[in-house]
């Protein structure tokens, strides 16, 4: 089941509720739960946001979820998602899709090309991947014991620019 979710630029009020989602979170740890509120302070208190670019997914005036992303420095047009995530209550729901969604278009209105999402390769994040996945981007890497031993970096890699996944998909054809 879906539900309507009116995705928006993040705002100072969204402060205290994204910080609560963080720290809900089960799969942060308590240093990423503590760096979601250091970006977000970026974001919110900087000009130039420090290269970081909140939005939040609000469901019947509630915020339900947020996702965080920006620019690959030294890179043309690569974007980097640093998270999605959604309230306990609104999981499984559509509501990561329709943030990824807006992350995609407002990347590609900033000129982006290429968005790069990174995730532990441990069990615990199976479903992580599997959204991932679902949401066409392409494993391109795994790093084994980058966490920790035993957890490793997935990577995952998304081509913005329409010509180049037919471009992929035309050559995986033929191949």
């Amino acid at each position: 089941m879906s539900l309507p979710a009116t995705i928006r630029t993040t705002q100072p009020a969204d402060r205290q509720p994204i910080q609560a989602i963080a720290d809900q979170e089960a799969l942060f740890t308590a240093e990423e739960a503590a760096c979601v509120s250091e970006l977000l302070g970026d974001y919110l208190g900087r000009p130039d946001h420090n290269g970081y670019f909140f939005l939040t997914a609000e469901v019947g005036g509630e915020v339900a979820g947020f996702a965080c992303y920006g620019p690959t420095p030294l890179t043309h047009g690569t974007y980097d998602l640093y998270w999605v995530a959604v309230g306990p209550e609104f999981k499984r729901q559509g509501i990561g899709r329709s943030l990824m969604q807006q992350v995609e278009q407002e990347v590609r209105q900033q000129g982006g090309r290429m968005l790069v999402a990174d995730t532990s390769g441990s069990p615990a994040y199976d479903r992580t991947r599997e959204f991932y996945e679902r949401l066409g981007f392409q494993r391109a890497a795994t790093v084994p014991d980058f966490y920790r031993e035993g957890d490793p970096l997935v990577l995952y890699v998304k081509s913005l620019q329409p010509d180049r996944q037919r471009t992929k998909a035309t050559l995986d054809q033929s191949a």
